[in-house]
């Protein structure tokens, strides 16, 4: 596979333009006075599919030759990557076919279902959809989109880190949450050629710490995956976004699952906006490291909002900051 690049990055953002405007970046006092932070939270929760990877679904459908395109693309996730590409396939006229997990998100599922795309639950666990979606694609002819061993995917969600650079040149620190990895890798190819100085820090759960465990390592490992947190359920590392990492992560840290919901709701109350479990791992990494923080600007990703209703319905609960 080959590195993704800032011209493949900047070629990315020419061609999502006409489809996708900026995604606002927004302070909140509230968020300032708790963190003793320059908060500033990138709303990637405001995108059509709720979430950030709608950037790497449209770039990646875009560069599919002919041959590709006819034989349909077919992916494996837990709900963002799958609305993405559902979403990408719609806008270009591809076949889809997603795999998840069993049991998923009502809300992802059925946003999958809306845009027209196959849907196959199969597995309890990321890992064995993954297993079942390169089966199934290897069965059916169709094109396997990797949850972020794509290149293009990497490229068009770097699109939001020239967004955020622009919006804000004079950032200290970027808290990126982590699933796949598509995220922070992208966010260190921008800032390595645009903020060289900016910190670059990845966030994931401690329930499924494999991306984690595989910078720290310099290998790719596998780890147990018992997060609750959808969008940070994975549990291995990926070749393509730890090649990105090593190097240019500036850290890489973990929270617990009950500090993402109190961060989650904090995001409810403070900066008046619903954000999944990893839409809220950021915040949650900046509320548990507040001495290394203070007094910097520091951008928080809210990568995501589809927050299942399981997850509604905790953030109704009270807030413990403490």
């Amino acid at each position: 596979m080959r590195l993704p690049t800032i011209t493949d990055a900047l070629r990315a953002r020419r061609l999502l333009r006409p489809l996708l405007a900026p995604t606002p970046l927004s302070a909140y006092p509230a968020l300032d006075a708790v963190t003793g932070a320059r908060v500033r939270v990138k709303h990637e929760n405001l995108q059509p599919t709720g979430a950030f990877k709608v950037r790497g679904g449209l770039n990646l459908l875009a560069s599919l030759d002919p041959a590709e395109r006819e034989r349909g693309v077919l992916g494996y996730s837990t709900g963002n990557h799958a609305q993405s590409l559902a979403h990408a396939a719609a806008h270009h006229g591809v076949r889809c076919t997603i795999v998840m997990p069993e049991h998923p998100n009502p809300a992802k599922a059925q946003a999958v279902r809306d845009l027209r795309a196959e849907l196959v639950e199969h597995g309890e666990r990321f890992e064995q959809a993954r297993a079942h979606a390169e089966q199934l694609a290897a069965e059916r002819g169709m094109r396997l989109v990797s949850a972020a061993n794509e290149p293009e995917i990497i490229a068009g969600v770097a699109t939001a880190y020239l967004e955020l650079f622009e919006q804000e040149p004079e950032l200290d620190v970027v808290l990126v949450p982590v699933g796949s990895g598509t995220g922070a890798a992208a966010a260190t190819l921008v800032a390595a050629a645009l903020a060289p100085e900016c910190e670059v820090i990845a966030v994931q759960s401690a329930a499924a710490p494999a991306a984690h465990d595989s910078w720290r390592a310099g290998e790719l490992v596998d780890r147990p995956n018992r997060t609750t947190v959808e969008g940070l359920a994975t549990g291995s590392g990926f070749a393509l976004t730890q090649r990105l990492l090593r190097g240019r992560l500036a850290d890489f840290v973990l929270v617990d699952d009950g500090d993402i919901e109190e961060a989650q709701r904090l995001c409810l109350r403070a900066a008046h906006t619903v954000a999944e479990g990893a839409g809220a791992a950021a915040l949650a990494a900046l509320l548990a490291h507040r001495e290394r923080f203070a007094g910097r600007t520091v951008a928080v990703v809210c990568s995501g909002g589809n927050a299942g209703e399981a997850e509604l319905n905790r953030m109704g609960r009270p807030a413990v900051i403490g």
